[in-house]
């Protein structure tokens, strides 16, 4: 019993000690920049390297249902230590472009059997709660993801690649304590054998349907927000020569922020209902996007980055709520698969949002742009507004 109390907290650590390989190689851009020649502008690159990384990663997963047909704590182990490798290989001397973009696409591909099977991971031991346990899970990834500008603020003293090597040893200890401290959970019902189009079949579902299509308009704003947050506190800082702004630490925050929010989320959802609770924060986080431009204009400094906190907030407090209606919403055997697949084009349009944000914020030149992150939030609003007389979003699907 003393054990089984201790499963959501080893899951929820491994988690976060993993994911922190998410984000590692943005924290230290300017010094890959400087060290390899990069182009300054290798952001959107380096970021949506990753991410097609874990697009290519979560399809093959999902086509070979990897993680409802062997052991889910093993397969994250492999996938830790995998990805953890690949990190580490940015501090090789000779890195150029190609071969760091290379990097990042590998270690984006084992992030695949880290971030979704560890949620398939927790459903197989939480019926009961799982929108709570979710919560934690995905404020873990969150955290993961800022922590690498933490630690970027923080050791700033060290040289870069320790930096780097210290995130890739604490992802490889994620990986050790799940295997070694959570065998396969007590819901686990495991897939009988390969069926390819299983990752099709879930989408038949109309309120799975429905869910999915509002994680879909979620994902279009989080990366790019992410992934901007330094640079929407670098330009403020350029139109008020005045500011100052620690803007790695500032980064942290306003990222790490949004895993208070995860778990806030989850428990209000617990009164009011996940699907009603994920509206509201999609709606709040389409607000700030549509606002966004008027804050760059505000002379306080606080004011902003307080604006920011709120924005990073409410643009992550769903998606555990998304991840709650999808899996139980889908088949018992087949909850790894759909939750796989949901991430691999969640995050496919994490992409083409990042290159669209690139493009028009370098060629328009006007704070507009981030206007364009309210696409998503507005069709995921209005894929779950739309209503059937037959539709209900169920506790479970077997």
């Amino acid at each position: 019993m003393q054990k089984a109390k201790l499963i959501l907290p080893i899951i929820v650590i491994s988690q976060f000690l993993g994911t922190s390989l998410w984000f590692a190689g943005n924290a230290v851009l300017a010094d890959l920049v400087i060290n390899f020649n990069l182009d300054a502008t290798a952001l959107q690159s380096l970021t949506s390297a990753v991410q097609f990384g874990f697009i290519t990663g979560t399809l093959l997963f999902a086509l070979l249902t990897i993680a409802d047909r062997f052991s889910p704590s093993k397969v994250f182990f492999v996938c830790a230590i995998l990805g953890a490798t690949f990190n580490a290989g940015l501090v090789l001397e000779g890195n150029t472009l190609t071969s760091i973009l290379g990097l990042r696409f590998l270690t984006g591909f084992f992030l695949a059997g880290i971030y979704p099977v560890g949620m398939k991971i927790a459903t197989d031991y939480y019926q009961k709660g799982l929108g709570k346990s979710l919560g934690y899970l995905v404020g873990a990834l969150v955290l993961g993801t800022a922590f690498p500008h933490l630690l970027k603020d923080q050791l700033q003293a060290f040289p870069w690649e320790r930096i780097i090597l210290f995130i890739s040893l604490l992802a490889s200890l994620g990986g050790l304590l799940l295997y070694l401290f959570v065998p396969n959970g007590p819901f686990r019902k495991k897939s009988t054998g390969l069926q390819l189009n299983s990752c099709i079949k879930v989408f038949k579902n109309t309120a799975f349907r429905k869910a999915a299509f509002g994680y879909f308009g979620h994902m279009w704003e989080l990366y790019t927000f992410w992934a901007f947050v330094p640079i929407l506190l670098k330009t403020y800082a350029s139109l008020h020569p005045n500011t100052n702004f620690n803007i790695p630490l500032l980064s942290f925050f306003c990222i790490a922020v949004g895993s208070l929010a995860c778990v806030l989320g989850s428990s209000i959802a617990e009164k009011f209902g996940a699907k009603k609770t994920a509206m509201s924060s999609l709606f709040l986080s389409c607000c700030c996007c549509l606002l966004s431009p008027l804050f760059f204009l505000v002379g306080s400094e606080t004011v902003f980055v307080v604006f920011l906190l709120f924005w990073g907030m409410v643009v992550i407090a769903d998606s555990p709520l998304f991840s709650q209606l999808v899996a139980e919403n889908a088949p018992q055997k087949d909850k790894g698969t759909a939750l796989t697949i949901v991430n691999c084009i969640g995050f496919s349009l994490t992409i083409l949002s990042i290159q669209v944000i690139s493009y028009f914020y370098e060629t328009a030149n006007t704070n507009l742009v981030f206007m364009l992150l309210a696409i998503g939030p507005v069709l995921g609003l209005l894929a779950l507004r739309k209503k059937r007389n037959t539709e209900v979003f169920s506790e479970a699907r077997e």
